[in-house]
C-alpha cells in the first residue's frame, strides 16, 4: 500500500479538520493538504517527467511546504530522498548523485549555484505553501498504486568507511514502524499536536505518518527550528503538543523552563532519543515537567523502533530498580525482535554485553546500490546493528558502546572517518584521527588529533576556515590538539582508545598509555 492513502483517508473523513500550522497559525486543514499533495504530484508527472520509482530530493530546512512535497512524492509513486540541511552543497551534490535524483527540492533555489549537481538533476525552489492551482482531472485522485516492498524513503547515514550510505525504507517499513508508535510509545489523539523543531529529514519526519492517519495537528515553529521558548509558547497555545527531541534538546528545555517558571503546561509528550540521555539530566526533566517524558532507540536502518521506555516506567522513581531501568533504553516495540549477540551471531545470556541485533517489518530492505554493505549488516534476516549492550532479566536493553565510532552531538551523527579524510585533503595535514568527548551541553564533541607534515605551519584557526570550505559546520572539530605521533598498534593502526583515555587524563604521555 502507498502510505500516502492515509492523507487521502484523512482527507475524506475529516475535510475540514485543521492540519498544518506555522506557529499558532493555521494554514491548511485536511482537504487543502491533500488536494495540494495530489496538485504537486501531477506537477511532479506532468511538469517534470518524474515517473513512478524515480527519486526526488528535499534539501531544505522545516516548513508545512515539506510536508506537502514528501506526499506529493509519495503520491506519484516516487522516493523521497530527505538531505540534512545542515550538510555542505558538496555533500548533498553527492548524496543526490548517488541516489540518482531527478529533482532536488531547496529553500530558495539558489544551494548549488557554484556547485556542480550530477548530470539529470536539477534545483528546485521550493513552492510557497498553497501557490500551485489544482490541476483538472481525473488522474492520480488516488495515489499510484504501490507495493510495501516499494521503496518509498531514501535516508543516507554516514558509516564509518567513508561515504554516506543509502538507507531503503519502503512503505511497508514506515506502515509498520508508523503503527508500533500508538503502540509502544504514545497513543495519538485527532486533539493532539506534533510540533517539528527537529529536522523533518530525520526522525521528526517519520513521525508525521501515524500523526496524518489520526488526523492530528502538524505544527512547525516560525522560527523552523529549535527554540525552547518559542516551543513552550506553541505548547500553551495549541495544547496537547508532542515532539522529538534530542537529549540536548530536553537539556535546554529544562534550563530555560526552570528559569521562568514553566512547568510543562500544555506539552503532552517529549520523546527523546539519538544519543545518551544522563540519569541526572533525566531527573531534572522529570522534576521540572513530570510524566512526560518517553525514550526510544531506533537507527536508520530500523527507524524509530527498536526499544522504547514507556512515561511511566520513567517516572516510577520508587521503583527500586529505578537507576539501571531508566538509564536504559527501555524494551523491543511491538513489531521487532532484538537480542544481543557475539561475534559469530549466536545470542547471549543476560548481562553479557555484545552486539545489538533486531530483526522485524521496519527493518530496512537495504543499502541503496551497496549490496557488499547490505550482506554485512543483514545477516539471517537480522540487523546487525553495530551497537553494543546488554540486556536484563526483565528484557531492558543497556547500551554500553558502539563497535562504529560514531559521535552523537546534538542528536545528530557525525562519524569519524568522514572528517579525517576531509582533514587528510589539506596538503599541511601528514595524519589525522578524530574521536568524540563528552560535552555537557552537546552530549559528545569532535576531537581532531592531527599530525603536521612540517611543525607549525599550521594553527586551528587556519584549518577550521578551511575545514568549513569543505565540510559541513555542525561536524567540525571543536578542538584541534597538534601532535608528533599518533599511537599506533604493531599493524600501523591509529588506537582511539589510547586518545579517548588521554584526553580523560592529559598529564600521561599520549603514545605510552
Amino acid at each position: 500500500m502507498n502510505i500516502a492513502h492515509w492523507l487521502l483517508d484523512a482527507a475524506q473523513r475529516w475535510p475540514r479538520r485543521a492540519a498544518l500550522f506555522e506557529g499558532l497559525r493555521r494554514v491548511a486543514d485536511y482537504q487543502t493538504f491533500a488536494v495540494q499533495a495530489r496538485a504537486r504530484a501531477l506537477q511532479l508527472r506532468h511538469g517534470f517527467g518524474i515517473a513512478p520509482g524515480e527519486r526526488v530530493a528535499l534539501l531544505m530546512n522545516n516548513s508545512c511546504g515539506y510536508l506537502e512535497l514528501l506526499y506529493a512524492i509519495w503520491w506519484s509513486g516516487a522516493v523521497a530522498v530527505p538531505i540534512n540541511s545542515k550538510l555542505h552543497a558538496l555533500e548533498a551534490a553527492w548524496i543526490a548523485g548517488n541516489a540518482g535524483a531527478r529533482l532536488i527540492y531547496t529553500d530558495d533555489g539558489r544551494v548549488f549555484e557554484g556547485t556542480e549537481l550530477p548530470p539529470g538533476c536539477r534545483e528546485l525552489a521550493t513552492p510557497a505553501l498553497g501557490t500551485f492551482v489544482p490541476v483538472p482531472g481525473e488522474e492520480l485522485l488516488e495515489p499510484h498504486p504501490r507495493q510495501d516492498s516499494d521503496l518509498a524513503w531514501l535516508f543516507y547515514t554516514s558509516g564509518t568507511t567513508g561515504r554516506s550510505k543509502g538507507v531503503m525504507l519502503s512503505h511497508g517499513n514506515l506502515l509498520a514502524m508508523s503503527l508500533c508508535y500508538p503502540l509502544d510509545v504514545d497513543p495519538v489523539a485527532a486533539g493532539d499536536a506534533v510540533v517539528y523543531a527537529a529536522p523533518l529529514s530525520h526522525g521528526a519526519g517519520l513521525y508525521n505518518f501515524i500523526h496524518v492517519r489520526c488526523g492530528a495537528r502538524h505544527v512547525v515553529p516560525v522560527s523552523r527550528g529549535f527554540q525552547a521558548q518559542e516551543l513552550f509558547e506553541l505548547a500553551q497555545g495549541l495544547g496537547q503538543v508532542s515532539l522529538f527531541a534530542a537529549p540536548t534538546m530536553v537539556k535546554r528545555m529544562v534550563e530555560e523552563a526552570r528559569r521562568q517558571g514553566y512547568d510543562g503546561q500544555g506539552i503532552k509528550t517529549i520523546v527523546y532519543g539519538g544519543g545518551p540521555m544522563y540519569l541526572a539530566d533525566l531527573a531534572q526533566a522529570l522534576d521540572t515537567f513530570g510524566p512526560r517524558l518517553v525514550q526510544i532507540y531506533g537507527q536508520g536502518e530500523c527507524p524509530m523502533t527498536i526499544t522504547a521506555l514507556s512515561r511511566e516506567t520513567i517516572a516510577d522513581r520508587a521503583h527500586a530498580d529505578w537507576p539501571g531501568i531508566a538509564a536504559s533504553v527501555g524494551r523491543a516495540q511491538a513489531c521487532v525482535e532484538v537480542r544481543v549477540v557475539d561475534a559469530a551471531g549466536q545470542p547471549l545470556a543476560p548481562g553479557e554485553p555484545g552486539e545489538i541485533a533486531v530483526r522485524g517489518t521496519p527493518v530496512m530492505q537495504g543499502y541503496w546500490d551497496n549490496p557488499q554493505a547490505t550482506q554485512a549488516a543483514l545477516v539471517d534476516g537480522w540487523l546487525r546493528t553495530g551497537d553494543i549492550g546488554f540486556l536484563d532479566e526483565q528484557g531492558y536493553l543497556s547500551l554500553t558502546d558502539r563497535c562504529k565510532d560514531v559521535i552523537i552531538s546534538g542528536g545528530s551523527n557525525i562519524y569519524p572517518r568522514e572528517v579525517e579524510e576531509v582533514l587528510m585533503q589539506h596538503p599541511e595535514v601528514f595524519e589525522a584521527c578524530v574521536v568524540g568527548e563528552a560535552d555537557a551541553e552537546w552530549g559528545e564533541s569532535v576531537v581532531a588529533f592531527v599530525v603536521l607534515r612540517s611543525p607549525d605551519s599550521l594553527d586551528a584557526q587556519a584549518l577550521n576556515q578551511w575545514f568549513l570550505t569543505c565540510m559541513a559546520s555542525f561536524k567540525k572539530p571543536k578542538k584541534y590538539l597538534f601532535c608528533t605521533e599518533l599511537p599506533k598498534n604493531s599493524y600501523g593502526k591509529i588506537l582511539k582508545t589510547r586518545l579517548r583515555q588521554w584526553l580523560k587524563d592529559p598529564s600521561q604521555s599520549l603514545t605510552n598509555l
